[in-house]
């Protein structure tokens, strides 16, 4: 009996003694700091390809730099370059039964720099009819390699204007394919004779992550992430004369928690696994920066994924709360409430399973190879009003609920960066 008091009150002491050095390291005042610059209108929104996430980029390298964090293996800096391609559609022609499409009813989906087929092509003829999920055949379709021509009920007129309307800006692509191309048409007529031809441009466009990394006292070939994407969605449409989305809770309150937790790691200097501290590009427009990071790693060396998105309010479980997504998919929520034990502080499940957050954030790409790796957030995404809007400014966010959240991860992942307690993989998600 006496042990186990013992043993309790031990248990209750370090985690005072954690708790204190959270205070000493990870400041309320730093962290509004972080967030405020982040947000402000000098980066402009961090729209992918704009200056402003250049801005965005070069503080956190420089955030990086001030604490000590190392480069990744074989890299010289903090930024990770990549290359992506943009594709913009050009002129666009169909003729269906002799009668001239308007161009406002077609869309091509091709990555080549030219496309011409008619009915005596041998090409296959796709029907999307008003009781299909439009989107749901539209994916499919795009991703077949041969050409085909699709005609759409008009039923789904206004989502195929709002694919129309997307395809002015281009599509983002990390490789162009060599075959493949869908002419949509917006029509239902049965074609005895048809023809179709479209063109593109394609450019070849910049892309960074920044990335660092604490390397492991005795478990370096194994492998912690914390992540956040630090990217938004740069210049919109004006409201009340403000055109800038400014992004603070989405998602400089994650990319704040990093460069907070890195500090916070780095002080310690104690972490028996590698730590990758990672700031990723282009979440909005694709995933693109997650998508090239995860390539270059190998996923059995990732033990655990900690994606950070969207802190800056309180749950809907009220405060000292956040949730996990993909909670059930293995034991890593578990774990880190199990080392919230004797705090006010409490990880819950995903209370939103229809908005498939699991899958729609940084995290995707490796939990669907079967890493433990998850997003911990607290919005309330159901009704959170300014999600996406330029009034996601910093003025709208709880700074202490953003401290509170980075200074529980910062504790509930202890057992996992001292290298005790190993998550369950998750199952791979089939491809």
């Amino acid at each position: 009996m006496k042990t186990s008091l013992y043993l309790l009150l031990f248990l209750f002491s370090t985690l005072n003694l954690s708790a204190q050095k959270l205070e000493q390291i990870i400041k309320e005042a730093n962290v509004a700091r972080i967030i405020k610059t982040l947000s402000s209108d000098e980066m402009e929104g961090r729209g992918t390809f704009t200056p402003g996430i250049d801005r965005a980029a070069k503080f956190i390298e420089n955030e990086f730099k001030q604490i000590g964090l190392k480069p990744l293996s074989g890299d010289t800096d903090f930024r990770q370059d990549f290359i992506v391609k943009r594709i913009k559609a050009g002129e666009i022609s169909a003729t269906i039964n002799g009668k001239l499409i308007d161009q406002q009813n077609v869309l091509s989906i091709s990555d080549l720099p030219s496309l011409k087929f008619n009915n005596t092509s041998g090409n296959t003829i796709i029907r999307i009819t008003a009781e299909e999920q439009f989107i749901q055949r539209y994916r499919e379709i795009s991703a077949l390699k041969t050409e085909v021509l699709v005609l759409v009920d008009t039923k789904h007129a206004a989502i195929f204007k709002r694919l129309k309307d997307n395809s002015s800006r281009g599509r983002i692509v990390e490789k162009v394919k060599d075959s493949g191309a869908a002419v949509f048409v917006l029509d239902q007529t049965d074609p005895s004779t048809y023809s179709v031809s479209a063109s593109n441009s394609i450019e070849e466009l910049p892309l960074f992550n920044v990335a660092g990394m604490l390397p492991g006292k005795s478990k370096e070939k194994e492998l912690v992430l914390i992540s956040a994407h630090y990217d938004h969605l740069g210049i919109m449409k004006s409201v009340d004369g403000d055109s800038i989305a400014n992004g603070a809770d989405d998602d400089a309150s994650g990319t704040t928690a990093v460069i907070s937790l890195a500090q916070y790691y780095k002080k310690l200097n104690n972490n028996e696994r590698t730590l990758i501290f990672v700031a990723f590009t282009a979440e909005e427009v694709g995933g693109f920066g997650a998508r090239h990071f995860s390539s270059l790693l190998n996923p059995a060396d990732v033990v655990a994924m900690f994606n950070i998105e969207m802190i800056g309010k309180e749950s809907k479980f009220g405060k000292n709360a956040a949730f996990i997504t993909g909670y059930e998919r293995s034991d890593f929520g578990e774990i880190l409430q199990k080392n919230l034990e004797g705090t006010d502080f409490k990880f819950h499940p995903d209370p939103y399973p229809t908005q498939n957050l699991f899958y729609r954030s940084d995290n995707a790409t490796l939990a669907a190879l079967g890493v433990p790796a998850h997003t911990i957030s607290t919005d309330q995404i159901d009704i959170d009003k300014f999600y996406h809007t330029v009034n996601d400014e910093f003025e709208t966010l709880a700074v202490f609920n953003i401290w509170a959240t980075i200074k529980a991860i910062a504790l509930s992942a202890r057992s996992i960066v001292a290298g005790t307690d190993t998550p369950k993989r998750i199952p791979k998600l089939n491809q």
